[in-house]
């Protein structure tokens, strides 16, 4: 089994930085998906665009959706955290961090820098970990 660690020698920035990278994407996607089911964080003052409004409403109008973005939330959180299984941790959390600087582009501005912030994480992490990530990207492989 490859190591997908990043290369280091002891306390090299190769080593330091993707960690101090992974807790601070991980410790907020475990806050904001706990937020999600237990709706400790009080909600913003402002009202949101009546756009992002109306999208916010179909989403929990669904009746899953919103279990479904907390859930995945709170696993990429702590699989991030504990240092476990991170490129399918990356994987799962780059459709939701591409919609949600989407979401924050086009319907609801004020979100938009931790978005972007968050997406920046995901992508140095995601460069960190790159050599998980090559055989998923070959164009052409074999079964088994």
């Amino acid at each position: 089994m490859e190591n997908t660690t990043p290369p280091s020698s002891g306390k090299s920035p190769n080593h330091v930085l993707p960690a101090i990278a992974r807790y601070v994407l991980g410790l907020p996607l475990l806050v904001f998906g706990l937020n999600l089911f237990f709706n400790f964080i009080p909600q913003p003052k402002v009202a949101m665009a009546e756009n992002a409004m109306a999208f916010a409403g179909a989403l929990m109008k669904s009746g899953y959706m919103m279990q479904l973005i907390g859930t995945t939330l709170l696993i990429v959180g702590a699989l991030l955290v504990s240092n476990r299984f991170l490129p399918l941790a990356l994987a799962l959390f780059a459709p939701f961090i591409l919609n949600s600087v989407l979401f924050h582009t086009f319907l609801e501005h004020s979100g938009l820098p931790m978005a972007v912030v968050f997406l920046a994480l995901e992508l140095y992490l995601a460069w960190s970990y790159r050599s998980a990530y090559r055989s998923m990207l070959a164009a052409r492989v074999s079964p088994g």
